[in-house]
């Protein structure tokens, strides 16, 4: 008797008492985030997946569905996704949008020298997850959009936000660490897409790329060869491609220089579920263990 008073009682409960908020993010990195804060109250797609490139994502009618039905849409802003705009229009999204980098401090594209389509020289940055004392800001903007959308949550996304803050600020810590071990003169990389400012700032790196902000700029022969006598001048030891980059460039590069092709860096999107960088904490660790074994 009890069990079927039990069962009377579930199935007179709204539907929102036991379904997941349904969240929808623009791209792998701030969709894992969202997870880690959201836990067991969150359904989270990713619009662009893992090992896809963002800069260059087109919408398709499946993604104007999933956004119409969601809840929150969670964005990382500062210009990253151009398409963003288009695509709430085309759902004609009325929940929580979430942008994760909202309050950030953003490094202008001046700032490290670069200039091209989609991002030109005096615009922004995007990539500030690439700093985890940046991230901080991202975790804090996902728990309070998480809470505005749903308030019974507010304590569950509070808690997991502390706890997920707290691991990023130890990674941080770690990373400052190591890299101060590497005297200034050797921290020098070159990757085939100008998306670690932010990391070379926050840790002492000084970063090359053959291309700008966005991946989808070929680099002209006339910078490539300009890269290749700095990479001389300067004794680059490595050069690394991206996950979602053609590699062939930096294997140009690699061999008129006379330096080693590294492994690749995960700068736009986390690998497969079992790659090596399959949640941010991952590929910031994999990053920056891959950048050190470059300066031995």
């Amino acid at each position: 008797m009890k069990k079927t008073l039990l069962g009377v009682a579930l199935l007179s409960l709204p539907l929102w008492a036991w379904a997941k908020l349904p969240v929808v993010a623009s791209f792998s990195i701030v969709a894992d985030m969202t997870r880690e804060i959201g836990g067991d109250r969150v359904e989270v797609v990713s619009l662009v997946g893992p090992n896809q490139d963002a800069h260059v994502f087109q919408p398709a009618p499946a993604d104007v569905k999933r956004l119409a039905a969601a809840k929150v849409f969670v964005v990382n802003g500062l210009g990253f996704e151009g398409w963003m705009g288009r695509l709430t229009r085309s759902a004609g999204f009325k929940g929580t949008l979430i942008e994760a980098s909202k309050g950030i401090q953003p490094l202008m594209v001046e700032e490290h020298g670069v200039e091209e389509h989609g991002h030109q020289r005096g615009g922004v940055d995007p990539h500030a997850w690439q700093d985890p004392e940046r991230v901080r800001t991202y975790i804090k903007n996902i728990a309070e959009g998480l809470s505005k959308a749903d308030p019974e949550g507010q304590a569950v996304y509070r808690q997991r936000a502390a706890d997920y803050g707290r691991r990023v600020s130890e990674m941080d810590q770690w990373a400052a660490k190591a890299f101060a071990a590497v005297p200034a003169v050797q921290r020098k990389v070159l990757t085939s897409h100008d998306a670690f400012a932010y990391l070379g700032k926050r840790y002492g790196i000084q970063l090359l790329s053959p291309q700008g902000v966005s991946t989808d700029t070929e680099a002209s022969a006339k910078a490539v060869a300009m890269l290749v006598r700095q990479v001389k001048k300067e004794k680059v030891k490595a050069i690394f491609f991206e996950n979602m980059s053609d590699k062939r460039l930096l294997e140009q590069l690699a061999r008129e220089a006379n330096v080693k092709a590294g492994a690749a860096l995960y700068a736009d999107a986390l690998s497969a579920p079992n790659g090596p960088a399959n949640s941010y904490l991952a590929l910031f660790r994999y990053n920056v263990d891959t950048i050190l074994k470059s300066f031995r």
